[in-house]
């Protein structure tokens, strides 16, 4: 299976399936002899896990993350580092009825017809489970790019028709008191009684994560091709539900004039706005990288529906299993992670380019 690894220089390589004996990576490029806070990549991984809180899936895997190679003494030795987090807690059995079946608007179809096999049980390498692989590679990047000064600030602006007014700066204190993590206390507590009552039908919804990055100066990113909000762009859409994505002022451009929509300089370089988000030409520009990544629902749903049989007959199907109602609270540190990877794979490039220039 083409398609598992990600980035140029700073680059990962995933394998593994939800419910395979473990799901894992290797990563490339990782400067040597760094120190490395393992704590702290356990602590995003517990960011992710599924059996947080009653309004996210409660399937209870530890997320353990386990270092083969590339860090010896609680350093980077320069070498790939390998890991693996083992999977504990699956219940394969839920899956059983889902051997014959294509599931609405999951990947069972599309992968029964490229491959001609697929992994019933969870969804085997589609499933979300894989992200768990990007949030370890991003935690290694973010202790690099905490060293060059570049922080971040991602939370969830919109759950269903439940959004935040404005975007803004939050610290990571503000975003976690939420179990959704929504820095907003009012807006939160109407997304937790709207994800409740969700729960209780057997239906999902879908929102939306604000990433704001600080410190990027300028000069990341590559023309043409490679421009920086192009990768961040394909690496927010290689995440699964994802469903959109808009860098800066993204779609409400549309009804705008240039003569408002233009940055205006300030003396030092800075911008007196920042519908750019950060990135002109590709090339970061020196102000905060801001954009938005749009979720669907949550496609397993346990209300009876109508659905496509591995014979070509249609039949009802009511899914059993954990899952979430909505999966956005979770895929925080998701969003954070792809940035982060993509950010210090750019810092690499530009490193390179200045070496040799």
């Amino acid at each position: 299976m083409s398609g598992s690894s990600y980035g140029q220089i700073y680059k990962l390589t995933t394998f593994g399936e939800s419910h395979g004996v473990a799901i894992g990576g290797v990563i490339e490029g990782f400067p040597s002899n760094f120190p490395i806070d393992i704590e702290r990549i356990q602590m995003a991984l517990d960011q992710r896990r599924p059996g947080q809180n009653q309004l996210v899936s409660p399937r209870n895997e530890a997320d353990k993350v386990s270092f083969i190679s590339g860090i010896f003494e609680a350093r980077s030795t320069g070498s790939p580092i390998a890991f693996i987090i083992e999977n504990t807690n699956q219940n394969s059995k839920d899956y059983q009825d889902l051997k014959d079946v294509f599931r609405p608007s999951h990947a069972d179809y599309t992968y029964q017809q490229k491959y001609g096999i697929r992994d019933h049980r969870g969804g085997g390498r589609s499933s979300a489970r894989e992200t768990a692989c990007r949030v370890v590679a991003g935690a290694l990047a973010a202790q690099v790019l905490d060293q060059l000064g570049v922080k971040s600030s991602c939370y969830v602006d919109q759950i269903g028709p439940y959004q935040l007014s404005e975007q803004q700066w939050y610290e990571t204190a503000q975003i976690e008191n939420s179990p959704l993590r929504c820095p907003e206390t009012s807006i939160s507590e109407q997304m937790q009684k709207y994800v409740s009552d969700l729960q209780k039908e057997g239906d999902t919804t879908g929102g939306a994560i604000r990433a704001i990055f600080k410190g990027v100066p300028a000069g990341w990113g590559e023309p043409v091709f490679d421009k920086l909000h192009a990768e961040l762009g394909k690496a927010m859409l290689s995440i699964n539900a994802v469903k959109g994505f808009e860098i800066g002022s993204g779609f409400s451009a549309i009804g705008m004039k240039g003569s408002a929509h233009n940055d205006r300089f300030n003396a030092d370089g800075s911008t007196q706005t920042n519908f750019s988000g950060g990135i002109q030409g590709g090339i970061s520009n020196g102000m905060p990288i801001s954009f938005r990544v749009a979720f669907k629902p949550v496609a397993s749903i346990q209300i009876s529906q109508e659905t496509l049989q591995k014979d070509g007959d249609l039949s009802a199907l009511q899914i059993k299993g954990r899952h979430d109602a909505c999966v956005v609270p979770r895929a925080v540190p998701i969003v954070t992670a792809m940035a982060q990877i993509v950010l210090l794979d750019f810092y690499l490039r530009q490193q390179r380019n200045t070496l040799f220039s």
